[in-house]
């Protein structure tokens, strides 16, 4: 798919874009304000919200037809079911299994981006959402023995980051269809 449109699918379903951020921004704050998890609620909520996630991230993925949100649309998808299926995972597992999923999806975030960047003048918001988490799984990884209130926290303060950039990005996003009428084929 041209990059052209690709932007045009973007800007169309910049709804998919804000649920994400929405989702994020919820989750997050369920973590900081509802400290008092149990380990298996908070598994639960991250299969959750990796499944929701990855919905959005496929959708938009096989609409703008980009491998790259494809992948993060399944991978989200995949880590939500194992969270379902092994419920019973250690804090550890599930440290793993969370930095893993970040780092691999702000990977793909970023190339996202980097393949937009020509034609997309926002496209710093996607990549700083993908460096957040590459980031955020770096510090999971180097720092495993960190207690299961400190990951809560890290978890609830990377999501409302993560959430707010991606809706951020979705009312620019929502904006753009005016600025580019006439610029985009067939418009």
């Amino acid at each position: 798919m041209p990059s052209s449109e690709m932007v045009s699918t973007f800007t169309s379903h910049w709804w998919a874009l804000l649920l994400r951020g929405i989702f994020a921004v919820l989750f997050g704050l369920m973590a900081l304000f509802l400290p008092g998890l149990t380990l298996v609620t908070l598994i639960l909520l991250c299969g959750f919200y990796f499944i929701l996630d990855g919905m959005m991230a496929l959708l938009i993925g096989g609409r703008a037809h980009t491998w790259s949100l494809l992948g993060v649309g399944a991978l989200g998808i995949i880590a939500g079911v194992l969270t379902f299926v092994y419920p019973g995972l250690t804090g550890f597992s599930l440290l793993i299994l969370i930095a893993a999923w970040a780092i691999v999806t702000g990977i793909f975030e970023v190339i996202a981006a980097i393949r937009l960047r020509k034609e997309l003048s926002n496209e710093w918001m996607l990549i700083i959402g993908g460096a957040i988490s590459v980031l955020f799984g770096v510090v999971l990884l180097t720092n495993p023995v960190a207690g299961a209130m400190a990951m809560v926290w890290v978890i609830g303060i990377y999501a409302i980051v993560f959430g707010i950039t991606m809706c951020v990005l979705a009312f620019r996003l929502r904006q753009m269809p005016h600025q580019l009428a006439g610029t985009l084929p067939g418009r």
